[in-house]
């Protein structure tokens, strides 16, 4: 019954529920491929015979009731996970084993799915490529002239893994484009909720303000399914937004006649490649022959959200990763007093990118420079969100291209920051104005490599976002082009 890792997550959990398939062969079909799979690297941790374990209990004691009912999902490893290892993908936690489960994926096994395990990523999410990880670079399903590429960050091991059918759906985390990216890179579906519409209650945490936990999927149903499974209200979270219970899957349809939908001048940016230019005349396109109505729009501060963003995230970051000391949990290294303790373990236990951002991040926050950077990056963040709210008054939504370039070879960025950080140049702006945004694949570049459009909505009208998407996924016609060529 291989097929069943074919199947979508609506499907999937509709045939479990009418018995048409059991939840433990469909959980076996998954753990077969992940054992064949470890080319590719995604995973951190397997919890496969738990999975085998959760999977016969749903069917011996006909526990159908959940959304999610016996689908086998794997989460991002910054998702903390009762007596399982969660580690960021960092030596500094490595051996660190939560006595709690996060309010995201306590939802999801609230609502029948099975854990798989959890997926490597960059570094505390720190990054674009999935290079930054502790345990190696996650490979894309997808080659170039038989090269391996990256498949995206900082949700790397995420977009892979559901790209090459080694989970239905997964859970990722965006705090500068961490779904979107990786799910244009990977030719999957990804969504950035609201700030505060899911919790971040149990998520290791990079960047407070901006972190927030998201869908990836095969399509847009499943997408909107996973949206209705883990948002909702946690008084444990202070960030958490009390709105009213909403059901995107039930109100999920194609039909945008007459919704506007903003093209923004700044996204045409300098060396854009002509493909890129294209698949986003193409969408523009599409919207219309479904009835939008496009408007040219401007976002005149997008020019400056890059900067803003690598001022305030390592900030957070320099204040976050304060914790890690060795003395309470993870790794910990010798020294011949408690200051050296400190030193080396943090020395020892952290990779270059994330030494890179605190060190900036304690830089913008020291005493002299304070004004000068980190509140005045607050102020332009402060005008990026007024240009959002300005354009909103006038449109339902925007399109734009997911990221500036598909998927590149691994290495390639590796020893330019400057140049990995530009990846971000059209999710970042969303993430400083706390909007919700989808990625979905849209073609393919000369290579033969997936190209993603984004689509951008109001505040807490996720709605809007997916509906549009639905629409645009029809025109598109997506068909993955990954062949299991690591199997």
């Amino acid at each position: 019954m291989g097929e069943i890792t074919k199947l979508t997550l609506v499907n999937l959990v509709s045939k479990i529920k009418s018995k048409e398939i059991s939840a433990l062969d469909a959980c076996s079909d998954y753990v077969n491929r992940i054992v064949k799979s470890k080319k590719l690297n995604t995973f951190v941790t397997e919890t496969l015979e738990q999975a085998i374990s959760s999977a016969k209990k749903i069917d011996d004691n006909n526990l159908k009731e959940g959304i999610l009912s016996g689908a086998p999902i794997a989460v991002k490893d910054l998702f903390c996970t009762k007596n399982v290892e969660t580690t960021a993908s960092s030596k500094i936690l490595k051996g660190f084993v939560p006595t709690y489960e996060s309010t995201v994926t306590s939802k999801l096994w609230e609502r029948g799915a099975v854990l798989l395990g959890k997926l490597n990523c960059d570094e505390f999410a720190m990054g674009s490529s999935n290079e930054t990880s502790a345990f190696g670079n996650v490979i894309n399903p997808y080659k170039v002239n038989d090269e391996n590429i990256v498949p995206g960050g900082s949700s790397g091991g995420c977009s892979a893994a559901v790209a090459a059918d080694l989970t239905v759906a997964t859970v990722g985390t965006d705090t500068g484009g961490s779904i979107r990216q990786p799910a244009a890179f990977t030719g999957i579906v990804g969504l950035k909720p609201t700030y505060g519409r899911c919790s971040r209650w149990g998520i290791v945490a990079f960047a407070s303000s901006l972190d927030q936990a998201g869908p990836m999927t095969k399509n847009v149903s499943d997408c909107a399914l996973m949206l209705d499974a883990i948002s909702g209200f946690d008084e444990k979270d202070s960030t958490s937004a009390n709105t009213k219970k909403e059901e995107f899957l039930k109100n999920l349809n194609r039909n945008i006649k007459g919704l506007k939908i903003g093209i923004p001048k700044e996204y045409i940016v300098d060396d854009m490649p002509k493909e890129i230019q294209d698949l986003w005349d193409k969408g523009i396109s599409w919207m219309k022959e479904s009835g939008a109505i496009i408007k040219d729009i401007s976002l005149p501060h997008t020019k400056y959200a890059l900067p803003t963003y690598y001022i305030i995230a390592p900030a957070e970051a320099s204040s976050n990763l304060a914790r890690y000391d060795g003395v309470r949990y993870g790794f910990r290294a010798s020294g011949k007093d408690l200051n050296e303790m400190y030193e080396n373990t943090r020395s020892l236990g952290f990779g270059n990118e994330v030494k890179r951002r605190i060190m900036i991040g304690t830089y913008v926050l020291s005493s002299g420079y304070y004004d000068a950077y980190y509140l005045k990056a607050q102020q332009v963040r402060r005008l990026i969100k007024n240009d959002f709210d300005l354009v909103f008054k006038d449109v339902d939504a925007i399109l734009t291209p997911t990221a500036p370039s598909s998927a590149f070879k691994i290495g390639e960025k590796k020893d330019d920051p400057i140049s990995m950080y530009l990846n971000d140049v059209f999710t970042v702006p969303i993430n400083l104005a706390g909007l919700p945004a989808i990625s979905i694949p849209a073609g393919f570049d000369k290579s033969g490599l997936p190209l993603g459009l984004q689509i951008i909505g109001k505040p807490f009208d996720e709605q809007t976002v997916l509906n549009s998407a639905y629409a645009l996924e029809e025109k598109i016609g997506f068909k993955s082009q990954v062949k299991d060529w690591w199997m």
